[in-house]
């Protein structure tokens, strides 16, 4: 698989990486529904098994049970062909299973250390500020994380879901390594701004539900969407419900033949599409069990044509004059 340098720093990530949100289970309020322990375990090792080199975490995704299945597959690993590993802080779970942010020195300490026990590593190659919440302590929440990179206890440090005047005020502290953005065909408000300035000033990009979270994928139904469990997060996104989710799907419909005559799974066609932008250094991809991945995968090295990007930019024009005739806005939740 393709590999690209993430930002200014020395990793190398593949194109692909594994995803890990939706294994934190549906006990918490963005959470993907049960989850099936033994299938997230088999699944991340059958990516590393494919090729992909790096894994995605977060402490909130589950409060930590994301993090401790992740840890339980990199202990069954022998120790050459363990992959890099990122996670993130700044999200405290609460007891009714809503989220808060807290950015102080103090938790991003403590979260840190706890994700390393979870992971069962000694460092952590990729720390990110989850979402910039609240935002008056993101130097603070930064600060930290430069003094635990000192420390080694993290290799590199990036940031989730921040805006280009946020990482402004970062970069002074120290160097950003990578942004982690929501980015897609149903939601492309990083090309404007975000992407281009991460380009500019040698910041990795590697963005999150390229899948539209599952929409994307070739496999998913208005049935399927009626169908998603109240712990399944999805089921209050309004991408999931008309008039979103048929314009959504319709979309899929209109492009799948490019998929279909390259002789590839549908759900490979929107992560080459991300991966066309020189600035994203790799598209994550959720793996719930070993099938996920094996049929994900290969859109990590798939080059699309300028033929096969007019056909994709077509559609989506469409979609977003339907979205604007019924008032709709295009993003939703990211």
């Amino acid at each position: 698989m393709q590999t690209r340098r993430l930002g200014n720093t020395q990793l190398e990530l593949t194109t692909i990486g594994i995803g890990t949100w939706a294994i934190g289970g549906g006990d918490w309020s963005f959470g993907w529904g049960d989850q099936d322990e033994k299938e997230a375990v088999a699944g991340i090792h059958k990516g590393i098994e494919l090729g992909v080199n790096w894994i995605d975490t977060a402490a909130i995704y589950g409060d930590g049970a994301s993090e401790l299945l992740v840890g339980k597959a990199l202990r069954e690993m022998p120790g050459s062909e363990r992959p890099l590993v990122a996670t993130k802080c700044g999200r405290i779970m609460q007891e009714d299973a809503t989220v808060k942010g807290c950015l102080t020195k103090d938790s991003v300490v403590r979260e840190c250390e706890a994700s390393l026990q979870r992971l069962g590593v000694e460092c952590i190659d990729l720390y990110q500020i989850h979402w910039p919440d609240p935002d008056e302590d993101i130097e603070e929440a930064w600060s930290a994380m430069v003094e635990m990179k000192k420390e080694g206890k993290v290799r590199e440090i990036g940031v989730s879901n921040h805006g280009v005047k946020q990482m402004e005020r970062l970069r002074p502290i120290h160097p950003i390594a990578s942004l982690q953005p929501p980015y897609s065909m149903l939601n492309r408000e990083v090309e404007e701004d975000h992407l281009p300035y991460c380009g500019e000033n040698g910041i990795g990009v590697i963005c999150y539900s390229p899948m539209g979270k599952g929409l994307l994928t070739g496999a998913f139904s208005r049935e399927r969407a009626e169908a998603l469990s109240v712990k399944d997060h999805r089921s209050r996104d309004p991408k999931f419900s008309p008039p979103q989710l048929d314009l959504n799907l319709e979309v899929v419909e209109t492009i799948r033949p490019l998929a279909e005559d390259s002789g590839r799974p549908m759900a490979q066609l929107p992560l080459a599409w991300v991966l066309r932008r020189p600035e994203v250094t790799s598209a994550i991809v959720g793996v719930r069990k070993p099938s996920q991945i094996e049929q994900t995968v290969g859109g990590g090295d798939w080059n699309l044509t300028q033929e096969d990007l007019d056909v994709v930019e077509a559609a989506l024009s469409l979609r977003e004059e339907k979205l604007a005739q019924l008032g709709q806005t295009s993003q939703g939740w990211v």
